[in-house]
């Protein structure tokens, strides 16, 4: 059994600072920190010895890097396939029959659909078949509006099969939603199902599906029968997964792509309220996904991995397609909701199917948190060794409830950062090497560079306030190469607030110690409280280590005098609301970061708004405080928290 030890740092104010055994240091596949300065002084170098070493190319490239500001490109001339990599070299190999995917469903009764590399293989082949009987060919788009079964993995390896980018877009989106990426990618098809489950109910999506390509470029709808409930039908536009599967040829050459070829497009939110379309390329990303899959969470191929994420988001496509796959590893895709039929299903299903490494976001850590120890009581974890989040800032509280009750304080928590944009992890501790810090992500991956840089963009320091996250070049392999059809908003967005030599993240920072980075959030959620920057995150971090608070989410209110002062939702684990507790919280935050970050209100509350992926909608909680139209609420799990919250807040419509 893998352990890390503890090492207690009493001069930096943070308590706890782990550190990886011996042991682990031994099986890890990195466990030198020398790696580190060696990539640092040729990245170039060091990302084309990854590249030979973990893709199998068609044809080398004939340039590593070349740069034409803002634009960059990687493996130039070289030649590969992404499903290739993913699919048929694991299918020739030794992994034939190794379990690829373990597609856990809902109900709970249904048996798990596990497929091997092999059987992998042969649904890709036949769908890659599909498509392009369907007339779908290289470049075209297409779109998928899948939930979490395997048959969006299949649908998205068949489009990187025949050289078609697909845009995937999550299954809880509404028809507007779905339709106006259609438009703006000009799909060619659609995949979808008549539905899906979600708490036992039946969900039809094929509505949504076909409102969606009302209009639209879209001349075929492929429809996979999940439920088999009753739905619309278009004759000759929509067509039944199984029967064009039935009469598709077995094997499907897969076309040579060139290295900056796009892979795929995912849409992001903009600030323009319109959504925007990353583009992913397909050697440089694939390289990083690789990498930073088998590095991260030391993957070996005894391992289970589960990664919680929907595969709507850009988490999904990296580490439930195209990163554990490109490895050969097993991994666990679960249809359902974390709390059905109970509490612990998240628990069982890491018992029943041996899962060795978990990632999931701090979001569900909390409400994992909040529903009790109980439920992880009686089920076996042991089997675990590493333990990641991702998708925001952990707080301290939240990071040692992960580490002591889920890990049994045997795993390594791996705090990742990165964004839709950076394609894959870009800062955290490599499990061989460390430090595991609460609240901390760690250094660059190796062959990266970030800086915090001020307002003016000079260079911060340690002890210095929070500041801009920005990535000097060679840039990573895995970034994006541009917003699709949009290259203005691509240069708008990323290379002009400090210049074409420092991608613009809009993420706070601050050192905690020689090139480890505190995240501190999102730079629309870092407040100018009289004239002061302030973090959020470290707002909700100071209330969340309240012993009776089980979540905590705090957006700027206007004000008056400051410009801008903390408003703290809270959701109690037992104790009752009252004043005297507010002022509680309140003197906390005082004490643990000072005056000027004291809440200007406390607000108790059953629920906060969340996605059915667990993400708190901070946007509509400041569009509350503010008094300003909620707008699109169609993606809320829980949309009558919204209601009561106006209630709590004194909205007026």
């Amino acid at each position: 059994m893998r352990e890390i030890t503890k090492w207690v740092v009493e001069d930096t104010g943070q308590k706890e600072v782990f550190w990886p055994s011996e042991e682990m240091k031994r099986l890890a596949w990195v466990n030198d920190a020398s790696l580190y300065r060696q990539a640092d002084e040729d990245p170039v170098a060091f990302w084309a010895e990854r590249a030979r070493e973990g893709l199998d190319w068609f044809r080398t490239w004939d340039e590593t890097y070349r740069r034409d500001p803002p634009y960059f490109k990687w493996f130039v001339g070289g030649k590969l396939n992404a499903c290739y990599n993913c699919v048929d070299r694991h299918a020739k190999s030794w992994r034939r029959n190794k379990a690829a995917i373990i597609g856990v469903r809902e109900p709970t009764g249904e048996p798990a659909k596990t497929l091997t590399y092999h059987d992998l293989y042969r649904e890709v082949n036949r769908f890659a078949n599909v498509l392009k009987d369907l007339g779908v060919g290289r470049g075209d788009r297409v779109s998928i509006y899948l939930p979490m079964i395997p048959e969006a993995q299949i649908a998205m390896l068949a489009c990187a099969r025949i050289g078609a980018p697909h845009s995937v877009v999550f299954s809880a989106f509404s028809a507007d939603s779905l339709k106006d990426r259609i438009e703006d990618a000009g799909s060619k098809a659609l995949v979808t199902c008549d539905g899906y489950y979600r708490r036992g109910r039946a969900v039809n999506l094929k509505d949504n599906a076909d409102r969606a390509v009302e209009g639209t470029t879209v001349a075929h709808v492929v429809v996979f029968r999940r439920t088999g409930q009753e739905v619309d039908w278009v004759e000759g536009r929509d067509h039944w997964w199984h029967e064009l599967m039935e009469g598709a040829e077995p094997y499907c050459e897969p076309e040579v792509m060139d290295s900056e070829d796009t892979l795929y497009i995912l849409y992001t939110s903009g600030t323009t309220g319109r959504p925007k379309g990353v583009i992913h390329t397909t050697g440089g990303y694939l390289t990083q996904a690789y990498w930073t899959t088998k590095w991260d969470f030391d993957l070996h191929d005894e391992d289970v991995f589960w990664c919680t994420s929907d595969i709507g988001w850009v988490t999904g496509h990296t580490y439930n397609v195209y990163g554990p796959l490109s490895v050969g590893a097993t991994q666990i895709f679960y249809e359902g909701a974390p709390d059905f039929p109970d509490r612990g299903r998240v628990w069982e299903i890491i018992e029943r199917h041996g899962v060795t490494v978990f990632y999931t976001a701090p979001t569900l850590i909390r409400m994992f948190m909040g529903w009790g120890d109980e439920w992880l009581e009686g089920h076996d974890l042991t089997g675990l060794r590493l333990l990641a989040t991702v998708g925001e800032p952990i707080s301290r509280d939240a990071w040692m409830w992960y580490f002591e009750q889920v890990g049994g304080c045997r795993c390594p928590v791996i705090d990742t950062w990165w964004q839709t944009e950076t394609g894959s992890t870009l800062i955290n501790a490599l499990p061989g090497i460390g430090p595991f810090i609460p609240t901390v992500a760690g250094r660059s991956f190796p062959g990266t560079r970030h800086e915090i840089l001020d307002d003016r963009g000079e260079a911060l320091g340690l002890g210095d306030d929070p500041g801009y996250l920005v990535q000097r070049g060679p840039f990573g392999p895995g970034m994006l190469r541009g917003i699709f059809g949009n290259p203005a908003m691509y240069e708008e967005n990323y290379w002009t607030r400090f210049g074409h030599d420092a991608y613009f993240s809009s993420d706070g920072a601050r050192y905690f110690s020689e090139g480890n980075f505190r995240l501190t959030g999102r730079l629309d959620d870092v407040m100018k409280v009289a004239g002061h920057r302030l973090s959020a995150a470290e707002v909700e971090n100071a209330i969340a280590t309240h012993p009776d608070v089980a979540e905590c989410a705090v957006v700027p209110a206007p004000h008056e005098i400051k410009g801008e002062t903390p408003w703290a939702f809270v959701r109690l684990k037992d104790r009752e609301p009252s004043d005297e507790l507010a002022k509680e919280l309140t003197d906390q935050v005082v004490k643990v970061l000072g005056p000027t970050c004291r809440p200007e209100r406390i607000v108790f509350t059953a629920a906060v708004p969340r996605t059915r992926s667990g993400k708190i909608m901070r946007r509509i909680l400041k569009s509350l405080v503010r008094n300003e139209p909620v707008g699109d609420t169609t993606t809320i799990e829980n949309p009558e928290s919204v209601e009561d919250l106006k209630t709590l807040v004194g909205y007026k419509e």
